[in-house]
């Protein structure tokens, strides 16, 4: 665990509609809020999704390390768009048409952050079925993120990641569910929601650029179901019951860079069996989550 007393180390910027990073230094770790909505948004998201992997899975940072949080805010003009570049957060501030400022979603900016700590970790390729647990990945921890701060448990929380974040003006909820894949938008100019909920329905696309990189965003919502099953089956707050699983599943070695649904779906297997043992009802409500995605068949 990290140490007593220790915390996150972030820094909040201030990009002023530019592209250079990180931009101008407006809030230091432990200092007052700026009155930037952004800025303290920024810095209160960063510091919860440090809060829930050091109090939850004893990792202190994206590296397991100390790695000082650096985010900028009001990147670029009308950009809606969070990101993870490797090294920092980046934040838009909308389109103001459909979309807000994307600092106002905790599940958002725990997701991101989460691609750091897979880049640290299992480090999975960013193409098909690798880049969409990687995408799913993130999802988990940043609804956990999300969860961990309300104080929710597993059959409490919504399961929606980005809710918040259009305007009035767009026909959706969230950006993604995680409980039901392909109903969180449908709008006459965004479309509707393309992601499946089962392996019956996987998008096979081409491995491109034009094509998200064989549908990463898309066929994250496999084993972003998973999750949410195997969380509510198990049941109580989730970075206690399904989160430590996929964690060790992330954390402990032996997971391929070009690990599919099935590989990582052994993996949570597995480290169930080692946290609980081969009879649990923990086991069992993983492997159940992964039969009704059509990820595992028969008996597992």
């Amino acid at each position: 665990m990290p140490e007593a007393g220790l915390g996150p180390r972030r820094s909040i910027h201030d990009a002023a509609g530019g592209t250079a990073l990180p931009g101008r230094l407006v809030r230091a770790e432990g200092a007052d809020p700026t009155g930037d909505p952004s800025a303290d948004e920024a810095y209160d998201g960063l510091g919860a999704t440090w809060e829930l992997y050091a109090r939850a899975f004893g990792r202190d940072s994206l590296d397991g390390a100390g790695m000082e949080l650096v985010a900028s805010v009001h990147y670029g003009q009308d950009f809606a768009n969070a990101y993870w570049d490797g090294e920092q957060m980046v934040f838009g501030d909308g389109d103001g048409g459909y979309f807000t400022s994307f600092t106002g979603a905790v599940d958002v900016i725990g997701h991101e952050l989460t691609h750091g700590v897979v880049q640290h970790t299992a480090s999975l390729i960013y193409l098909a079925q690798p880049g969409a647990l990687h995408e799913s990945i993130a999802d988990c921890f940043g609804a956990m993120t999300a969860q961990h701060q309300r104080g929710q448990r597993a059959e409490e929380a919504d399961w929606l990641i980005g809710a918040g974040l259009f305007t009035d003006a767009v026909q959706g909820v969230a950006l993604r569910s995680m409980k039901a894949p392909g109903t969180a938008y449908d709008d006459p100019v965004l479309g509707k929601d393309p992601q499946p909920d089962s392996m019956a329905h996987y998008a096979d696309l081409p491995h491109d650029a034009e094509n998200d990189n064989g549908g990463v965003h898309i066929n994250s919502g496999i084993p972003n179901r998973a999750f949410y099953l195997a969380a509510t089956g198990i049941g109580g707050r989730t970075e206690e019951g399904a989160g430590l699983l996929w964690y060790d599943a992330l954390t402990r070695g032996g997971l391929p860079r070009d690990a599919d649904f099935a590989t990582f779906a052994a993996a949570t297997l597995a480290a169930a069996e080692a946290r609980h043992g081969a009879d649990s009802a923990e086991r069992a409500a993983v492997a159940e989550a992964w039969r009704t995605v059509g990820v595992l068949e028969g008996e597992a």
